[in-house]
C-alpha cells in the first residue's frame, strides 16, 4: 500500500521561484527582440499614417447689451435673466442638435471634399478649387467616393466605382433614405465646369470658385455624409467657461483640417448671436406684425371716412356749415381719442386673457405698449413671459430632463396667474375712465343735437375722419418707435478672438506615445507569453526542479549534444560535453569505492519514457571509461527498440536474444568497435517476450561471463516508467542511472522513481540530468559552473563565439 509520506515531493511545487522565471524570461530574449521589432513597426507605420490633428478656438463674452431707447413706454426688449443664467442656456445651446443642425446645413458640411494622400484620402475643405451646388429635392449617392478629374480648365470627368449591385441615396430636403439600382463596375463620363449633372444617384452643378487656379490634371474627391451623423460629430464641440470671469467662454475643437474648424467656430457663433438677437427682438417683431395689421384695417376705415366726407362737402358752403361748431367738435374730437385708448386698452386686455387661457405658447404676444398700457406690473410680466417660453422652446432640443422642464411650467403658471390678476385690477380702473369719458361725450353730443342737421352731418363725418387719422398716426408713431427699438438693440454675444488659422495649433499625433505603447507591448506580450508557458509547462527545466521533486542525488548535469552522432566524446573529446562525462565517470568511481566495490562493476542506465537520452548517455559512459584504458562492454537491453548499433556502423541481426535462447555464445554476440577497449553488444532481432527472456536464468550467465571479460558493463536498458525491464535487471547492477532531460520529462513522471526507491525496487540509484541548455548562461551550463572560466579547456567549436561570450559575461554583472 502506498504511503503519504511518498508524495512528499509535491509540497514545494506551489512556490513560485522568481529566479528561475527571470532566467526562463533571460532565455526568451530572441522573443522579446522580435516582439519590440514588431512592435516599434507597427508604431511607426501607424505614426506615419495618422493625419495631423490640430486644434483650433475662440472666445466670446457674454455681457448684457441694454437698449439705449429703453423707457418704460417705448421699451420692447426683455431680460434673459442674470448673467450665469444666460452662459448656461447658451452653453446648451451650443451642444444642442437644433443649433448645430443649422450651422452644419448652412456650412453644407454634410459635402464633404478630399485629395488622394499616401495612404488615406484627406480632407480638402478650403483647398478644393471648385464646390458642388446640389439640387436637395434629389437624391445624391451616399457614403461612396465620386471622383473628380479635371482635363482642362473648364472640363472634369466623373468616375464612381461601384461594388454593389445597389447604392444608397440621401435626399438633404427631407432627410430620406432609399436604395437604387446600380451596375457593378466603374462609371465614368465627362462633364462641363458649370454643367447642370442629372444621373439618378446624382444631382448637382460643380461651379469653380474665384480664386481657383492650377487645378487641371488633378483629382479629388466628393462624397456625401449623412446629415445626421455629421451633426452629431459637431455636437461634441468643446465649450469651457474661463475660470477668471464667469461671462467668458471658448469655444474649441480638434480635427485634420484647420480651415473646416475655423468656419465652424465662427459660424457658430455667428448662428448663435443672430438667434439670440432675434430672441431679444421678439417683442418688437410681435408690435410690428400687429401694428401692421391693424394699420391695414385702419387705412381703409380712413380711406372710407374721407370719401364720406368728399361727398358730403361736394355743393355746400363748409364754411357756413362749420360756423359754431369748432369748440365742440374739438372736444369731441379729443374725447374721442381718448375713448379709443381706452377701448384698445381693454380690447387687449381681453385678447390677452384669452391668450393665456387658451395657449401654451407665449412667445408672441404684443408688447403692451402697443395699446398704450404702461402699467408696470403688466409689462414687466408679459415680458418675463415671452422670455420664459422662448428659453423652454430653446432648451427642448439639448435637455431631456422632464423634472427641469416641469419647474419651468410651473413658473411659467405662476406668472401667467399673476399677470391674470393684473389684468382684472387693471380693467376695473379704467372701467371707471370709461364711463367718465362717456359721460363728458353725451353732455358734448346733448349740445350737438341744438345745431342744425346739416352741421351736425358734418359734425359727425369730421369725427370719425378725425378719430381714424389719429388711431392711424398713433399707430404709425408706435410701429417707427418699434422699429427704432428692434434696430437699437444689440446682441449680448461678443467675439473676443474670433477663431483663426495663425500657422499652429498642432496636437499630434503623439508619435512620442505610440512609441512608449510599442515599448510596453513589446516587452509586455512576450513577458506574458512566457508567463503563461512557465505556468503551463510542467517539464523539468532546471537542476533546482529536481531538487524539489525528489530526494535521490544527482549525480551529474550533461549539455546538449551539438554532434551528428551519439559519440560526442569521441568527436569532440575536449568539449565542455566530453567533461560532464569524465565528471560523471570520476562520480561513478567515487560511489563504487564508497561500496568497496572491486573486480567488475555493472552500471545500468534508464528513464522514465522514450526520448531522454539514455543511450547517448550509456555510449559516452562507456566511451570515456574506454579511454581510461579500462575494458569496457555496452550490453543494449532495450529488446524493444533497438538503437545502439546505428551509432557504431555494427550488424543487428545477431545479439543479447541470441544468447538468451541459445543460439550463440557470448564470444559469438560481442562485437569490436573503432573505439580501443569498448566493445558492444547489440540487441539483435526483436523477440516476442522480451520481458521473460530477461527473467531467464541466461542472462545471470550473459553478465557473469562479462564480469570476467571485462572492467565495467553497461546496460542500456528500455525505460522504467513504459516497461518492467529495467526493474528485473536492477538485481544484476552495481548502479543504476536515471537519465532526466530537460524540457522532456515530466516532474510528474520522478513519482515513480521515488516510489521505485522508497520501496528498495532501485538501489544505489542516481540522477543524470541530460540535455541541459541554460539559454540566459546562468548557473548551470556546459561546464556546470564553471562559465567563462572554462575557455582555453573547452574545445566547442563555432557555437561559442565571440558575440555569445560577450553576452554571457553581460549577463553575469
Amino acid at each position: 500500500m502506498l504511503d503519504p509520506k511518498d508524495f512528499s515531493f509535491f509540497e514545494n511545487q506551489n512556490n513560485f521561484d522568481f529566479k528561475g522565471f527571470l532566467i526562463k524570461i533571460l532565455s526568451y530574449w530572441k522573443w522579446f527582440l522580435v516582439s519590440l521589432i514588431i512592435c516599434f513597426a507597427i508604431a511607426y507605420q501607424v505614426n506615419i499614417r495618422k493625419e495631423k490633428i490640430y486644434g483650433m478656438e475662440s472666445l466670446i463674452a457674454i455681457r448684457e447689451e441694454s437698449n439705449p431707447f429703453f423707457t418704460s413706454n417705448t421699451s420692447l426688449v426683455f431680460n434673459w435673466g442674470g448673467t450665469s443664467d444666460k452662459v448656461q442656456t447658451i452653453i446648451t445651446t451650443l451642444k444642442s442638435r437644433s443649433h448645430n443642425e443649422i450651422v452644419v446645413a448652412k456650412l453644407e458640411y454634410y459635402i464633404k471634399y478630399f485629395t488622394q494622400g499616401k495612404y488615406n484620402l484627406i480632407d480638402a475643405y478650403g483647398e478644393a478649387p471648385f464646390k458642388v451646388v446640389i439640387d436637395k429635392s434629389k437624391g445624391q449617392l451616399s457614403g461612396i467616393p465620386i471622383k473628380i478629374k479635371f482635363l482642362n480648365a473648364s472640363e472634369y470627368e466623373l468616375s464612381v466605382a461601384f461594388e454593389n449591385e445597389s447604392a444608397s441615396l440621401i435626399n438633404y430636403y427631407n432627410d430620406s433614405k432609399s436604395q437604387i439600382a446600380v451596375a457593378i463596375g466603374n462609371y465614368s463620363k465627362k462633364f462641363k465646369v458649370g454643367e447642370q449633372v442629372k444621373l439618378p444617384y446624382l444631382n448637382w452643378k460643380l461651379e469653380l470658385k474665384s480664386d481657383a487656379s492650377s487645378y487641371a490634371g488633378k483629382e479629388y474627391f466628393v462624397r456625401f455624409d449623412n446629415f445626421n451623423s455629421v451633426v452629431n460629430q459637431y455636437q461634441g464641440i468643446s465649450v469651457d467657461s474661463d475660470s477668471k470671469g464667469s461671462s467668458i467662454l471658448k469655444l474649441s475643437m480638434q480635427g485634420t483640417n484647420k480651415a473646416r474648424m475655423v468656419d465652424y467656430l465662427n459660424t457658430t457663433v455667428q448662428v448663435l448671436r443672430k438667434n439670440q438677437l432675434d430672441s431679444k427682438n421678439q417683442f418688437a417683431i410681435n408690435t410690428i406684425a400687429f401694428i401692421d395689421s391693424t394699420l391695414i384695417q385702419m387705412e381703409d376705415q380712413l380711406k372710407g371716412t374721407e370719401g364720406q366726407l368728399k361727398d358730403f362737402r361736394r355743393g355746400k358752403n363748409v364754411l357756413e356749415l362749420g360756423d359754431g361748431g369748432e369748440k365742440i367738435s374739438e372736444k369731441l374730437a379729443g374725447l374721442d381719442v381718448e375713448k379709443d385708448a381706452i377701448n384698445r386698452k381693454i380690447a387687449y386686455y381681453n385678447t390677452l386673457r384669452s391668450y393665456l387661457n387658451n395657449s401654451v405658447d407665449y412667445s408672441k404676444l404684443p408688447a403692451p405698449a402697443v395699446a398704450g398700457i404702461d402699467d408696470p406690473n403688466i409689462v414687466g410680466n408679459v415680458s418675463r413671459l415671452i422670455a420664459l417660453s422662448i428659453q423652454r422652446s430653446e432648451k427642448a432640443y439639448a435637455v431631456k430632463n422632464e423634472r427641469f422642464f416641469r419647474d419651468f411650467d410651473n413658473e411659467m403658471e405662476s406668472v401667467k396667474k399673476v399677470l391674470l390678476e393684473n389684468i382684472t385690477s387693471a380693467k376695473a380702473v379704467i372701467q371707471n375712465d370709461l364711463a367718465l369719458v362717456n359721460a363728458k361725450m353725451g353732455q358734448a353730443e346733448s349740445t350737438i343735437k341744438r345745431l342744425p342737421d346739416d352741421q351736425q352731418d358734418l359734425l359727425k363725418i369730421t369725427r370719425k375722419y378725425d378719430l381714424a387719422e389719429s388711431i392711424f398716426n398713433t399707430f404709425l408713431a408706435k410701429r417707427n418707435e418699434a422699429n427704432i427699438v428692434k434696430a437699437a438693440n444689440l446682441s449680448d454675444i461678443h467675439f473676443i478672438d474670433s477663431a483663426k488659422d495663425t500657422g499652429g495649433g498642432l496636437l499630434g499625433p503623439k508619435t512620442s506615445v505610440n512609441y512608449v505603447l510599442a515599448l510596453f507591448l513589446g516587452l509586455m506580450i512576450p513577458l506574458v507569453i512566457v508567463f503563461v508557458i512557465t505556468f503551463m509547462d510542467n517539464s523539468i527545466n532546471t537542476v533546482e526542479d529536481i531538487g524539489k521533486l525528489t530526494k535521490i542525488p544527482l549525480l551529474g548535469v550533461i549539455g546538449k549534444k551539438k554532434t551528428p552522432s551519439n559519440l560526442a566524446v569521441l568527436e569532440k573529446p575536449k568539449s565542455a560535453l566530453a567533461e560532464s562525462f569524465r565528471a560523471i565517470r570520476s562520480s561513478l568511481q567515487f560511489l563504487y569505492k564508497k561500496q568497496k566495490l572491486s573486480g567488475a562493476k555493472t552500471l545500468m542506465l534508464t528513464s522514465s519514457i522514450s526520448g531522454e537520452g539514455k543511450t547517448f548517455c550509456s555510449i559516452n559512459i562507456a566511451t570515456v571509461f574506454a579511454l581510461s584504458e579500462k575494458k569496457t562492454v555496452i550490453v543494449g537491453l532495450d529488446l524493444r527498440k533497438p538503437k545502439i548499433f546505428g551509432d557504431f556502423d555494427l550488424d543487428n541481426t545477431f545479439g543479447v536474444v541470441n544468447y538468451l535462447i541459445g543460439q550463440k555464445t557470448a564470444d559469438e554476440i560481442i562485437q569490436k568497435t573503432k573505439i580501443q577497449h569498448l566493445d558492444v553488444i547489440t540487441s539483435g532481432p526483436i523477440p516476442p517476450n522480451p520481458a521473460e527472456l530477461i527473467l531467464g536464468d541466461s542472462m545471470k550467465d550473459l553478465l557473469d561471463d562479462l564480469k570476467r571479460k571485462y572492467d565495467y558493463i553497461i546496460l542500456d536498458t528500455p525505460p522504467v516508467g513504459l516497461v518492467s525491464d529495467a526493474l528485473e535487471l536492477a538485481q544484476f547492477c552495481d548502479a543504476t542511472l536515471y537519465v532526466v532531460r530537460q524540457n522532456v520529462t515530466k516532474k510528474g513522471m520522478l513519482a515513480l522513481v521515488n516510489d521505485k526507491h522508497k520501496r528498495g525496487e532501485l538501489t544505489n540509484i542516481s540522477i543524470v540530468f541530460n540535455g541541459y541548455e541554460s539559454k540566459a548562461r546562468y548557473g548551470y551550463g556546459y561546464g556546470y559552473g564553471y562559465g567563462d572560466y572554462s575557455n582555453g579547456y573547452h574545445d566547442e567549436g563555432e557555437s561559442e563565439n565571440r558575440f555569445k561570450r560577450l553576452l554571457n559575461k553581460w549577463l553575469k554583472k
